[in-house]
Parts: C-alpha cells; structure tokens; sequence
C-alpha cells in the first residue's frame, strides 16, 4: 500500500525504529548521526495504552470504559509492532518544515522500505482511526479508509463500532 503524500517539507531515510510508544507513536534513530526524535504518525489516533488526560478525553467522547480503550490501545500497539518492529529501517516523510505537535513529536509519515505507509496501513487494518487535529492533506483518503474498515469489521472495528 503506497500512500500518495509525496511532497513533504522533509524527507529522512535511513532512520531506525528504537521503541514504539503506542499505536500511532514511535522513536527513530537516524542511523548516521545517531540521532533520535519522537514520531508522531501523522493524520491518525489510535487508543491511549496507559491511564492520561486524553484516555479520559476518550471516554467521554466515546462513551467506553478506560479500562477497554486501553485494552484496544494495547491490540493497536501489538499490530504496530507486527508491521513495523524494533529494528526496521524506515522513511519519514513531512508535510512542512515545522511539522511538530505540542508536545515537540514530529509529525510525519512513516514508510517502509517497501514503501507501505504505516499511517495508511493503521488505518486501513482498523487499528486506528484520523485525526485532523493536525493538518494532513490525506484526511479525506484516511476518513474514506477508515469507513470501509468500519463496514468490513476490521481491526478494533471487530470489538466496537468507535474508539
């Protein structure tokens, strides 16, 4: 699965995954300067894995109990590792110079070396779903994939029909 963002404000290659944070976060090391950052997948959200503001956010906005968000955190963790583990070399790509959150996560487009984008690829599988608190020109492929794995139950879809 190819994703058609190709004109980012930087692109990095060579860069390794160290840990991955949860379902839509991960660091990478760049693997000539040794360098590493806080990647925030770009355009999704995925469940919280652990007890913080936006878990409570969460679940009144869902209106499901903390205790299955994290469950549902925890499956979209696990299938972020299966596609993407500890180890593999990926791109990153952004949209503009200073793509970063408040947090300071950059935030980005993932690809593999196959170039399946792992942001697509989340949301495609039903793991995780957009998020346009950010701007991303993918938003409307992403609400559209999103849909579709909704309706074919897949991912976390299978267990709720929101998170």
């Amino acid at each position: 699965m190819q994703s058609s963002a190709k004109a980012p404000g930087f692109c990095l290659h060579y860069q390794k995954i160290v840990r991955l944070v949860d379902g839509d976060g991960l660091w990478v090391m760049d693997l000539f300067s040794k360098r590493e950052q806080e990647i925030r997948l770009l355009g999704i959200d995925a469940p919280e894995i652990k007890r913080c503001k936006k878990l409570f956010q969460d679940e009144r906005e869902t209106h499901l109990p903390g205790q299955l968000l994290m469950e549902l955190g925890r499956l979209s963790w696990k299938h972020l590792a299966s596609l993407a583990p500890v180890g593999e070399t990926v791109s990153i790509m952004t949209e503009s110079m200073d793509s970063s959150d408040i947090y300071g996560r950059t935030l980005a487009y993932v690809h593999l070396q196959d170039d399946t984008c792992l942001n697509e690829k989340m949301i495609t599988d039903g793991f995780a779903k957009p998020y346009d608190r950010y701007f991303c020109k993918q938003m409307a492929r992403y609400q559209t994939l999103s849909l579709e794995a909704r309706i074919a139950a897949r991912g976390l879809f299978s267990r709720v029909n929101n998170f």
